[in-house]
């Protein structure tokens, strides 16, 4: 079994403050263990002040649902309403925020965590947390609830 540790969690914030600030972006980034507990969280300078509970709770998504945000957001369209509840369930420790910018870190067919990135736009959050992930080696291919097949990744349909 795999975990994640703070040199790694350190290592894909790092990552990601230096690609967002290669274009141009000051975002926060959290990384939260397998449980959605927070692992590490920067905010880069210049970043907006609540961008680091937006990318603590997009992690924390990624996470506990075990899909990317952007899986997350089509399923969240269809049922709203039970979407609108997980949030409130007592066991949840964030909200739950279906959004881009949040990604479920995978290693060995494992899931050890979630990646939040917040201050770019919508597409430039995910953009990074993407290539951020697959630079340094985690897996970015979720297989689909509910359908035979192969793996839904990005840019493929849920």
């Amino acid at each position: 079994m795999s975990s994640l540790t703070l040199a790694a969690a350190e290592e894909i914030i790092e990552t990601a403050t230096q690609r967002a600030r290669a274009v141009g972006k000051a975002v926060s980034v959290a990384v939260v263990d397998a449980g959605g507990f927070p692992v590490a969280v920067r905010r880069a300078d210049g970043a907006r002040p609540l961008t680091p509970d937006i990318a603590r709770a997009k992690a924390y998504t990624a996470a506990v649902m075990q899909r990317p945000g952007t899986m997350l957001k089509k399923w969240q369209e269809s049922q709203p309403v039970f979407f609108a509840q997980l949030s409130q369930l007592p066991g949840a420790a964030m909200p739950i925020m279906a959004a881009e910018g949040s990604v479920t870190i995978k290693k060995d067919g494992e899931i050890i965590g979630g990646l939040g990135i917040a201050g770019g736009t919508a597409d430039e959050d995910q953009t990074i947390a993407d290539e951020v992930l697959a630079s340094l080696g985690y897996e970015l291919e979720f297989a689909a609830w509910g359908v035979a097949g192969g793996p839904a990744g990005p840019g493929k349909d849920a």
